[in-house]
């Protein structure tokens, strides 16, 4: 029998890097920042689905903006589910479309800067988002996002204090605490980025991203009976095992590694 374990869903290309630069090693940083919501159809949020409705709202949407690219909400619920599909290079192909029909509009700009951060083009991202926001009526979620940037580059300090703009405008904002979270993960502060995600997951506003968040850091802390139990919530029995075993599989390597320095 193989002892092979195949890659999980959440744990994505971007994921991955998050979890080996909470292992002290180098990478970049997890692209799930959040910058507001997007309904569907059926009128539940896409910051809300688990990962089984994105998959298939993922075909839905790809449908409606290949039969009208210049569809504005189609275009940016399908961009959106992409990126948390993990396929950030369709997802920026869609956004740099749509930015080209909605060069002035907001919410696309906000969308084509999260892809571009989604692709590991951060200063462009940056620009981008910056260009989106409006020092007369600051909007929160473009603050956020440009912390998510900003922490991403290696910025925490300015990052963090961004985070906190966005609070005083939003207070208790779910996406808001786990961009806080993800900040200290990247910096492999497990405990206090356990505490944030663990506020964040409490929030009404809270979607299946925050908790996967919070099922990782307590995985990385080794716990990995409540790590599954907790992503058993936002995904299947299979899918949170395979999570888990792919954490201790992680987890088992470094400490192998760190064995090996020592001897």
């Amino acid at each position: 029998m193989s002892s092979k374990i195949s890659k999980p869903f959440f744990i994505r290309t971007s994921s991955l890097l998050i979890i080996t630069l909470a292992l002290g090693l180098s990478g970049c940083a997890h692209n799930r920042f959040t910058t507001g919501s997007i309904g569907t159809r059926s009128g539940k949020s896409i910051d809300q689905m688990t990962a089984p409705e994105l998959e298939a709202a993922s075909a839905s949407y790809g449908k409606a903006y290949e039969h009208n690219a210049k569809d504005k909400n189609a275009a940016l619920a399908y961009a959106n589910i992409l990126r948390r599909n993990g396929r950030n290079d369709q997802s920026l192909a869609v956004m740099r479309q749509t930015a080209i029909y909605f060069s002035n509009d907001r919410e696309v700009l906000a969308a084509y800067g999260k892809a571009l951060a989604g692709d590991g083009q951060l200063q462009p991202a940056l620009e981008t988002i910056r260009r989106a926001q409006r020092p007369e009526f600051p909007d929160w979620k473009l603050i956020s996002a440009e912390g998510a940037i900003l922490d991403q580059q290696g910025h925490s300090q300015e990052a963090r204090a961004l985070y906190q703009k966005a609070l005083d405008l939003q207070p208790g904002e779910a996406s808001i605490q786990s961009n806080q979270g993800m900040s200290y993960l990247l910096e492999g502060d497990l405990t206090t980025a356990e505490t944030y995600f663990t506020a964040a997951a409490r929030s009404p506003g809270a979607d299946s991203s925050v908790r996967q968040n919070l099922a990782l850091v307590i995985g990385l802390q080794g716990r990995f009976d409540e790590a599954q139990q907790v992503a058993s919530h936002e995904l299947s029995p299979e899918q949170a095992q395979a999570n888990v075993a792919y954490l201790r599989k992680m987890l088992a390597q470094q400490d192998s590694l760190s064995q090996l320095k020592k001897s």
